[in-house]
């Protein structure tokens, strides 16, 4: 059922934020055309599927991963996950060394007062097809308390398995165990900070950059080992409310994700890739000529006509989040 913050939103968002698929497919972006999908919370490249970008819904859905044609928009295969709890939150996916699938139930709509939040592990199938898979459910757990996150990246050399939580005034990378483990809880500890509200992130498939992305902005860091060295502002697309990024599978792009009914994902370079400034510095350009429109706090944003009815649209998702029940 629509919320009344989602209908203030959409009439907000009516004729002030058009936000048109891209024409081309694959790495070039798409449009997400199942109406099972919509609130596309999560996007991960596939390794072994070259085009195919893997999504799930963000709660009230179930156990369900979807593999969708970058090249077309459609759903190519549609996994049914057992072996896990019933999912409450699920707000990230990530791929990891062994073409290992993760998928992160990290949202807390509580704001924050769930004890434990999980963590599910499964094989990427070698062919896609509607599928019941067994997966490996984890225990996650925070060293500093109880906590919101949206965003989880698996560093493709190591499998160590990374969580940014969800913080107004800037959140922290938390760093797992070396390897989960299925029996106990796994600890999640902070080792850097990160300047954004974050809800998504992505580490290149070299493990060298981390793009973390918010609603209305997004930054470039170099991984340096989890200790992360900003580089500078990321080309991140306006969007009603922007919940996902993935690197393409060679590592070229940076594809962006909405929530939403037939969802865009919007392409951009990926830092580094032909920009000569190694990560889309202050005075970066967007892919259609624009200037980024930063979560930075040290950035001036100018804000007009639909630049600032998408402002408007993504608080109002992010405060609707924030209330929602389970």
């Amino acid at each position: 059922m629509r919320r009344p913050l989602a209908l203030l939103a959409a009439t907000l968002l009516t004729g002030a934020l058009a936000v048109p698929a891209s024409a081309a497919g694959g790495d070039d972006g798409f449009a997400i055309k199942d109406p099972r999908i919509t609130e596309s919370s999560g996007l991960a490249a596939s390794r072994l599927h070259p085009g195919v970008y893997w999504t799930h819904n963000d709660s009230d859905d179930g156990p369900y991963l979807y593999a969708v044609d970058g090249a077309t928009g459609e759903t190519v295969a549609r996994l049914t996950l057992t072996g896990v709890g019933t999912p409450r939150d699920v707000e990230a996916i990530s791929i990891g060394p062994g073409n290992k699938i993760y998928v992160g139930d990290i949202g807390d709509n509580l704001g924050g007062t769930w004890p434990h939040v999980w963590i599910y592990e499964l094989p990427e199938p070698e062919r896609l097809a509607d599928a019941t898979v067994r997966a490996t459910q984890y225990v996650v757990k925070y060293a500093d308390g109880a906590r919101d996150a949206e965003s989880m990246v698996v560093h493709p050399k190591t499998g160590r398995v990374y969580i940014i939580d969800k913080n107004e005034e800037g959140g922290h990378l938390y760093e797992g165990p070396e390897q989960l483990s299925p029996k106990g809880d796994n600890v999640f500890r902070p080792v850097a900070p990160v300047e954004l509200w974050a809800t998504d992130a992505a580490l290149s498939p070299d493990g060298r950059d981390l793009a973390v992305r918010g609603y209305l902005g997004g930054i470039h860091y170099a991984w340096n080992g989890g200790k992360l060295q900003r580089k500078g502002r990321l080309s991140v697309p306006l969007q009603g409310q922007g919940e996902s990024v993935t690197y393409s599978a060679d590592g070229s792009r940076l594809l962006f994700g909405s929530e939403g009914t037939e969802s865009p994902v919007e392409s951009r370079e990926a830092p580094g890739a032909g920009n000569g400034d190694g990560g889309g510095g202050k005075g970066a350009r967007a892919g259609d000529g624009k200037n980024t429109a930063g979560e930075d706090g040290g950035d001036t944003v100018k804000v007009g006509g639909a630049v600032a009815a998408a402002v408007v649209v993504a608080l109002l998702f992010g405060l609707g989040r924030r209330r929602r029940r389970r």
